[in-house]
């Protein structure tokens, strides 16, 4: 009997409407589609498992047929399938979730055959890609009759009985001109991949051919045995990804397989890994790796994968994982997240608090335990991870109490300290006579070489802390430790980065100092450079140019925030220069009767000292040259 009818909608315009605003990309279609299936299937194994249905589900399987000729596109399934009834109301009557009415019935049935589905709208996805739009239906439920039902895109559908041998349910799209492009196997094997590739039910798309052994025996000239082409289903997805698996039942090797599956085009294995396993207050599984970093800020985020139930929801995941973790790659896996009816968007809402506050906390315990386990493995490591932590440090509060205790600081002798080891090892030698301690830093060690050597003479330790984050970092670390300032070793002598009680005597009376800073003042630009006569050692340099470590740290952050603070990008470049008073050369210049040959050595000087911070070039290195080979002459 046929029988002809509207949809329960309360607009006529209810089609064009998820067309284009509910679902923001057409090629989600095929997801919603493929997932209703997979949930027919799933609702088939519940009531197999609660005693309702009797019938054999060792073969359940979702395909999806492609005819290019027909222009259709086909999922079939050999779930639960329809009644006439059950297409009138969960067809028929639009937002009423047939999912949800029998998850709700069934919820404390099988908690492992999870259903998919949420969302009534899901089916009509269909449109956005379909003129017409068939189901063929045949219900497990013992003597139902076949249904087909039609609709055009229109309220109006038609639902006829019909022949159909097999139990389950055809889902036919006839492609609209305008969407043709998705006859193409390449662009649906895509799809499939991309959002159905760890969905718990065999999913087919199409055959693929293999070589395999003739099994015959037949063999060739040289004896071995022939291969011959086997064509097989092309089964495109794993039921069984790692994340649901039990981490007792997985080894190393298996995770890096799973890694590969994930990501084949990377060539590097993840450092290490943390599978998170968690069924309260909650439910949440996942693996996320930790890629090798090394002091790269712009590595590829969106490596996380969010699934509901196995099926792929999206990439961007910066509401359930704090920023600092987008930075990591894998796969997280919860029912529990809240998704809009298109699935497309997450929802504010406590349970996401919550799983990001979770993961934050299990990545810091894996940490932590990572580093009482096995620290020099750590250190190994930790190279790679830094900029990692140095984030989350920065970012996240509670992630800096518990990383302060596993975070680590490299010294110029690569030693390895935390925060603690390293301020107890120097907070008596590196005081200064206020009473601070003074960490001595250098971020080049290479560049800032003479600098370094001048502080580890004197028997002061020098941290090695490079990298994008690391003056936000030491504001950081400064601010939660009042007893310690953190000092680039070439923001000023060595002697009044850490001043103490006592001071090196000058050999120049106070008069000649003020007589050697005025002839430095008359040779040099005032407004660039600011002369400190300073009593330094013999054999400390003649003259050092340093910058306060207050504007230098202070443009560093600037230019990593995309120069946000004006206010220091708008001031002019500004140096100290300590002149050492002590220096058989300064006696010199102060001694020299004519003014040409004093401001010939000044220049040099101050050349020698600019060349020293990668600050002479261009035509001042040109005329520097020129001046030393006529010195040398």
């Amino acid at each position: 009997m046929k029988k002809n009818g509207n949809i329960n909608v309360q607009t006529e315009n209810i089609f064009p409407i998820i067309k284009q605003f509910l679902y923001s990309d057409h090629e989600i279609f095929l997801r919603e589609l493929v997932s209703n299936a997979v949930d027919a299937t799933q609702k088939l194994k519940t009531l197999k498992t609660v005693g309702e249905l009797d019938t054999d589900i060792n073969k359940l399987r979702v395909e999806v047929i492609l005819n290019k000729e027909e222009k259709t596109i086909t999922i079939r399934d050999n779930g639960i399938g329809m009644t006439s009834e059950e297409v009138d109301k969960y067809i028929n009557q639009i937002a009423f979730s047939g999912a949800e009415e029998f998850v709700n019935k069934y919820k404390d049935a099988d908690k492992k055959n999870s259903i998919i589905g949420h969302f009534g709208l899901g089916f009509y996805s269909a449109f956005m890609v379909a003129k017409e739009v068939e189901i063929i239906s045949k219900s497990q439920t013992p003597k139902s009759k076949p249904v087909r039902w039609v609709c055009d895109g229109s309220p109006k559908f038609t639902m006829e009985e019909v022949k159909k041998k097999t139990k389950g349910t055809d889902v036919v799209l006839h492609i609209a001109e305008d969407s043709l492009d998705f006859l193409e196997e390449g662009k649906i094997s895509t799809i499939l991949n991309k959002y159905c590739k760890f969905l718990p039910v065999e999913i087919k798309f199409g055959t693929k051919k293999e070589k395999i052994d003739d099994p015959k025996g037949t063999k060739d000239d040289k004896g071995n045995i022939i291969k011959i082409d086997k064509e097989s289903d092309n089964i495109i997805n794993n039921t069984k990804p790692a994340w649901t698996k039990k981490p007792s039942n997985l080894k190393e090797e298996h995770y890096k397989e799973f890694y590969k599956e994930l990501y084949p085009m990377e060539f590097n294995d993840p450092l290490f890994h943390i599978h998170l396993n968690v069924d309260f207050p909650f439910n949440l599984t996942g693996i996320l790796y930790f890629p090798k970093l090394k002091n790269n800020l712009e590595v590829q985020k969106n490596k996380i994968n969010l699934y509901s139930n196995q099926v792929f929801i999206t990439d961007n995941v910066e509401n359930i994982v704090p920023e600092f973790l987008t930075l990591l790659h894998g796969v997280i896996d919860s029912p529990d997240i809240p998704l809009n009816v298109s699935r497309s968007y997450l929802q504010a809402d406590g349970n996401v608090k919550k799983i990001s506050s979770h993961i934050t906390k299990k990545v810091a315990d894996k940490l932590s335990r990572m580093f009482k386990k096995d620290r020099k493995d750590f250190e190994k490591k930790w190279d790679d991870v830094k900029v990692f932590i140095e984030y989350g440090m920065l970012t996240e509060q509670k992630f800096f109490e518990k990383a302060k205790d596993f975070a680590l600081y490299k010294n110029t002798e690569n030693h390895y300290y935390t925060f603690k080891e390293f301020t107890e090892k120097i907070k008596e030698i590196q005081k200064n006579k206020e009473g601070k301690t003074i960490i001595l830093y250098t971020n080049d060690p290479k560049e800032q070489h003479s600098f370094v050597k001048t502080a580890t003479d004197k028997g002061y330790e020098v941290l090695e802390l490079g990298g994008p984050l690391m003056s936000h970092l030491i504001s950081k670390l400064e601010s939660e430790n009042n007893d310690y300032q953190f000092t680039r070793v070439d923001a000023d002598i060595i002697d009044k980065l850490i001043e103490k009680e006592e001071s090196t005597i000058s050999k120049l009376s106070e008069k000649e100092q003020e007589k050697l800073k005025k002839i430095f003042e008359e040779s040099i630009d005032k407004e660039k450079f600011n002369v400190q006569i300073q009593n330094m050692s013999v054999t400390d340099s003649p003259l050092l140019i340093t910058q306060s470590e207050f504007m230098r740290r202070m443009k560093e952050q600037q230019q990593l925030s995309g120069g946000g603070m004006q206010m220091f990008g708008s001031m002019p470049e500004s140096y100290n220069l300590s002149v050492n008073a002590n220096h058989e050369l300064t006696s010199k210049i102060l001694n020299e009767k004519t003014k040409k040959n004093r401001t010939k050595l000044i220049n040099q000087l101050l050349d020698l000292g600019l060349l020293s911070q990668g600050l002479l070039k261009g035509e001042k290195l040109t005329e520097f040259i020129s001046r030393s080979v006529s010195l040398i002459k």
